[in-house]
């Protein structure tokens, strides 16, 4: 499906054909993290996004009870568009599902946000291996013990997402990330796991570990399961996210984001 547009792509997941990771399809496409949650806790997680752009950039809010999303793409359906979701509701284990229709609310508000799978796309049109890519597997991610911006009740540490290169890649690899601010932007540290509060580069705690070639140089991205994270800790009672690794594919363009640092700016393609 990786040559099929983000239109195509969803109607797949629609119909229950495709339930995997998203890095790599719809090349060209704008791809988001999404955070659905009661309206009564929509301003201030608003608010915890605002103080934490690099890991949550806003691309759109909707209003309570929207399931239909037509800013981001005509015939989307937040209900049934996500390959895999995840269900939270306080005292039980996350609920994976592949619809959300039956947990559907009038108060409920959707947060897309920017994903680091949208840059990986200049990334391999500049001669780069995307690891996650060419190994088929789901992005490593780990959470950090670097604190965020807090806003009550949202708060917790930095989750990222990590991809090795060469070091004499990694300069041009940030050059080119740093293009897009919406979607993560430039790397935050690059090296040794440990210096992120990370114990074991070969165990992520989110998707798939990749290989690490000896000479090779981890990358460590702002990642959008931040969000989710925040959420968990704030101890609400019901909310659903997006399974990680599992994005909304939108109808935005990639090459759009360029130079996007302001979403007030963007005007999707």
């Amino acid at each position: 499906m990786i040559n099929k547009c983000a239109r195509m792509i969803r109607a797949e997941i629609r119909a229950g054909r495709f339930s995997g990771p998203t890095s790599g399809l719809a090349a060209g496409y704008v791809q988001a993290n999404i955070a659905i949650m009661p309206a009564a806790h929509a301003a201030a997680f608003a608010d915890f996004c605002a103080a934490n752009r690099r890991a949550c950039a806003l691309l759109h809010q909707s209003e309570p009870g929207q399931f239909l999303l037509p800013a981001l793409g005509a015939d989307i359906d937040i209900r049934s568009d996500l390959p895999k979701y995840l269900v939270h509701r306080a005292g039980h284990k996350p609920l994976e599902a592949a619809d959300i229709r039956e947990y559907w609310r009038d108060d409920l508000v959707t947060f897309a946000l920017g994903c680091s799978f949208s840059f990986e796309e200049a990334l391999i049109s500049a001669g780069l291996e995307v690891r996650n890519i060419s190994e088929g597997r789901n992005v490593p991610m780990y959470r950090t013990t670097q604190p965020c911006k807090p806003a009550a009740p949202f708060g917790g540490n930095l989750v990222v997402s990590m991809r090795p290169f060469a070091p004499q890649a990694v300069e041009r690899v940030c050059e080119i990330t740093a293009r897009y601010p919406l979607v993560h932007g430039a790397p935050i540290y690059a090296g040794d796991a440990a210096g992120l509060g990370i114990g074991d580069i070969h165990q992520p705690d989110f998707g798939q570990s990749v290989t690490i070639d000896e000479e090779e140089i981890p990358v460590f991205w702002a990642c959008g399961v931040t969000a989710n994270e925040a959420l968990r800790c704030a101890g609400l009672d019901f909310f659903i996210t997006h399974a990680p690794g599992h994005m909304l594919l939108t109808d935005w363009q990639n090459s759009a984001l360029e130079g996007i640092a302001d979403i007030g700016d963007f005007h999707g393609n």
